[in-house]
């Protein structure tokens, strides 16, 4: 993860955190606009992640649900207020983007492969998140009809020229999405923490719960194709993780599903 020096700390942060960040070298870690993530050197390290309103809830949820399983960090805190906020403890090694990871990618992708078919064999009772399928369906219709559109999102080979194209073709598949295992939901490199190539934990595991996995091997083969910059590496991840339980058709569902948000 970068790490970048923080000059100021974030004006609203609450409280009950100050004293613990202003006890660190803080620096930004964030990835995205839409969340801020800081991490507090001291103490093994802390990750700091604040968004609006309601947004790390499920997310909170789920990384003790992983943490429980020995799959992710501890949550610390979390307090829901004007915004969110959620204190994990780090875990040690590095993401999947560190250079060490990214120079062996052969190994890299057979890794990542096994580890998410060990995570897809992962005893899911008690899980926070029981019908994640039937939330990501809901997602998909909802932002169709508020005209989301991304067509330039997955890799070439899934390509849509319309939102027509992409949610017709979602339509007709949607059903089969039936396989229940425990999800990431958002199975990148960044978000797949390795020590000496053994798996540390997972995190930003906001989108997880019981779900079809070919949601988790789309997002596989489209880190590989874009932190790699190739995507001669995706007939190599379904091999490593499995033939046996890979549908290829769906994989082109969950494309046209993910190009609406």
């Amino acid at each position: 993860m970068q790490k970048t020096p923080l000059r100021q700390l974030p004006e609203d942060l609450p409280d009950q955190f100050r004293p613990l960040v202003q006890a660190a070298a803080v620096y930004d870690s964030s990835c995205s606009p839409q969340a801020l993530v800081l991490y507090l050197d001291r103490d093994g390290g802390y990750y700091l992640k604040r968004a609006g309103r309601g947004q790390l809830a499920l997310e909170a949820r789920m990384a003790r649900f992983y943490h429980a399983k020995g799959l992710g960090p501890e949550v610390l805190d979390y307090v829901s207020s004007d915004r969110d906020w959620l204190l994990t403890a780090a875990v040690p090694g590095e993401d999947c983007i560190a250079p060490r990871y990214l120079e062996d990618p052969k190994r890299l992708c057979d890794t990542i492969a096994l580890e998410l078919r060990k995570l897809h064999e992962t005893d899911y009772t008690g899980c926070p998140v029981p019908d994640r399928t039937g939330d990501y369906v809901a997602a998909v219709e909802q932002n169709r009809a508020t005209g989301q559109f991304e067509g330039d999102l997955p890799p070439d080979s899934f390509g849509f020229r319309t939102a027509d194209e992409a949610y017709a073709l979602f339509s007709a598949g949607k059903d089969a999405l039936r396989s229940k295992v425990l999800l990431h939901g958002d199975y990148c490199l960044p978000n797949i923490l390795l020590r000496d190539w053994a798996l540390s934990g997972f995190i930003d595991v906001g989108c997880g719960g019981v779900g079809g996995r070919h949601i988790d091997l789309f997002w596989g083969a489209w880190t590989l194709w874009w932190n790699l910059k190739t995507d001669q590496y995706r007939s190599r991840f379904f091999d490593a993780y499995g033939r046996d339980a890979l549908n290829e058709p769906l994989l082109e569902v969950i494309a046209a599903a993910e190009v609406f948000g």
